[in-house]
């Protein structure tokens, strides 16, 4: 509990200075003012974050934590827990979506096993941090002990501390946990005003009839549990995950030490919820990369206050989205190093 104290007390405001010369020097590019959008907000963003008016093109990270869940045994998956094994070796292997686009966007790829239900053997690109085999059910109590929350939580501080002291400049959340879309629209549900329903999606694509068991035992595990909307360590441990806890880490520590994190969707999402929660300064820090198909990943979004980077109808996790956007940074970054200004140019500015 100890380090989650110190990394929270550690998360201060943006620089509001630095934040005001990326804007100056943004102005003074051979373009009308503003006319790049999103590029711009997301140039000035870093270097508030990073206090550097003219941020480097950082080394990145995908950090992507595998956990898996007692809820399964509701039904409440398409797929059966021993996914989440065998999905972690192809991450290892090289074969996933998210291998794919990390390699495409520069990015060192690391897998973190926090709660996978299942021995793995040791390999240059995982972390073996196992806090338990699984969640318990959370439709029949607690899905994690306060303590086992906290763990994970300081698991993936000492994870990020670890890349940042290599020199990481950017991170990109990614999950891998069979089921993980219940605890995650449970952990909205709570802090969005209880409406399972409205905020509760397919998941990896679920029928009907296992859309409502679904919906129904989220309310259960809601009823059963009273997660206290008012502390958010309080409703990860009884309705959330174990990677959801990791990512909750890696965001604070990314914070703490001034570092973007780019949220990928709905479970980093609710990760990011809870991170808001425990420190609102830390969602200042945050990119959304994407708009998840996930219907309570607008929720996410709104509670933090951020807007989505990209909209493709992705709905895969694993942190493809928050790779795709890694590649949107960099072309930001770019646009504040390389562009000429006026001055430098010798082209005229607008008279207006």
């Amino acid at each position: 509990m100890k380090k989650l104290a110190e990394t929270l007390i550690a998360i201060k405001p943006l620089d509001e200075a630095a934040m005001s010369g990326a804007q100056k020097r943004l102005d003074s590019l051979t373009k009308p003012v503003g006319s790049l959008g999103v590029l711009e907000d997301m140039v000035k963003k870093i270097a508030g974050i990073t206090g550097e008016i003219k941020p480097p093109i950082p080394k990145k990270t995908s950090i992507l934590m595998a956990g898996d869940h007692g809820v399964v045994a509701e039904g409440v998956s398409a797929y059966p827990s021993e996914v989440t094994p065998q999905m972690v070796l192809n991450f290892l292997h090289g074969g996933a979506a998210m291998n794919v686009l990390a390699r495409h966007a520069g990015a060192e790829l690391i897998v973190v096993d926090v709660g996978v239900a299942a021995e793995l053997p040791e390999h240059p690109m995982l972390k073996l941090k196992k806090i338990s085999f699984g969640t318990a059910n959370m439709a029949e109590g607690p899905a994690m002990t306060r303590e086992q929350t906290v763990a994970a939580i300081e698991t993936g501080i000492a994870i990020a501390e670890e890349c940042i002291a290599t020199g990481t400049g950017i991170f990109g959340t990614g999950e891998m946990g069979i089921g993980n879309t219940t605890p995650s629209t449970a952990i909205i549900a709570c802090f969005h005003g209880g409406d399972v329903a409205g905020v509760c999606g397919r998941g990896t694509g679920v029928d009907d009839q296992r859309l409502a068991l679904k919906i129904s035992v989220i309310e259960k595990a809601l009823q059963v549990n009273q997660p206290d909307p008012a502390d958010a360590l309080d409703v990860l441990a009884k309705v959330g995950g174990l990677e959801i806890a990791g990512l909750v880490g890696v965001i604070l520590a990314a914070a703490a030490n001034r570092i973007p994190v780019i949220v990928d969707g709905f479970i980093s999402g609710a990760a990011a919820v809870v991170a808001g929660r425990m420190s609102p300064l830390a969602a200042d820090y945050m990119i959304a990369s994407h708009l998840s198909e996930e219907p309570g990943h607008r929720a996410m979004l709104n509670l933090l206050g951020l807007k989505p980077f990209l909209q493709m109808n992705m709905r895969l996790g694993e942190g493809t989205g928050a790779a795709l956007a890694m590649t949107m940074v960099d072309a930001a970054l770019k646009i504040t190093h390389e562009m000429a200004s006026f001055a430098d140019a010798g082209v005229s500015e607008s008279t207006e």
